[in-house]
């Protein structure tokens, strides 16, 4: 049985990684993690709901959009986002966000996975060396924004989301991202719901100001809950930085 790290055990420390960025960057990104062999890398293909003016203000330009998720040493997430505002280019517009999720637990093999290659990288004379980039480095490379988000997940029967997203605007939300996916364990849920729920899935992002999380939640919960028609399951996750992706930025 694969053992499990708690995050208060483990080192090197890891992050979850988010990207969401127009879907003509996809190559620009994924070069980037290639050349910088990132361990577990995947990307989904998604659609913006955000209004022209909220999309404006983050610099996120189409609704096609490009998810990203990697698992990266949270010491290495600004080399990564730099090398990505490169790639881009200075005059990048609509380079689109970046946020990380501090990962509560990981499996031991994938930590053994890390801490080797980081080792490989030391004794090639790679970049990683002594104890990594300084934290002064880590704000001037990423200007990250240290304030207090929250990523709110929902997973909806498919066809619920534009109704969903009118109620969470309302709430507060200034938008989000939606993925298609396919459920694969709905036995259990009709079981203990009682009534069909459709393997045809809908899962949506919104990234929040912490106060207006619980608003949000609250405005979607009957309609879009375990028991309406949308079958939804939503919950949130702490979000320990927010970065644009514009090298202007």
């Amino acid at each position: 049985m694969a053992r499990i790290i708690r995050s208060t055990d483990r080192q090197p420390r890891l992050k979850a990684l988010f990207l969401i960025v127009d879907w003509d960057k996809l190559n620009v990104v994924s070069e980037v993690f290639a050349g910088e062999s990132c361990l577990l890398s995947f990307v989904s293909n998604a659609n913006g709901t955000a209004s022209s003016e909220i999309m404006g203000l983050l610099g996120i330009g189409s609704t096609e959009k490009a998810v990203f998720l990697c698992l990266v040493q949270s010491r290495d997430t600004p080399h990564i986002i730099r090398e990505i505002r490169r790639a881009m280019g200075a005059q990048s517009a609509g380079a689109g966000i970046a946020f990380s999720v501090p990962l509560g637990g990981v499996t031991a093999r994938i930590l053994t996975m890390f801490a080797e290659a980081r080792q490989s990288a030391v004794e090639q004379g790679g970049q990683a060396v002594g104890n990594e980039r300084s934290n002064t480095q880590e704000g001037e490379v990423m200007k990250a924004i240290e304030i207090k988000h929250e990523i709110i997940i929902s997973v909806l029967n498919s066809g619920n989301s534009e109704a969903f997203m009118t109620e969470a605007r309302k709430a507060g939300a200034r938008g989000g991202t939606v993925i298609n996916a396919r459920g694969i364990s709905q036995e259990a849920m009709k079981k203990f719901l009682g009534m069909s729920v459709q393997d045809e899935k809908e899962i949506i992002f919104i990234l929040a100001d912490k106060e207006t999380v619980v608003p949000i939640m609250d405005a979607v919960k009957t309609d879009f809950g375990v028991s309406s028609k949308a079958a939804g399951v939503i919950f949130s996750l702490p979000v320990d930085q927010v970065m644009s992706l514009n090298a202007l930025a």
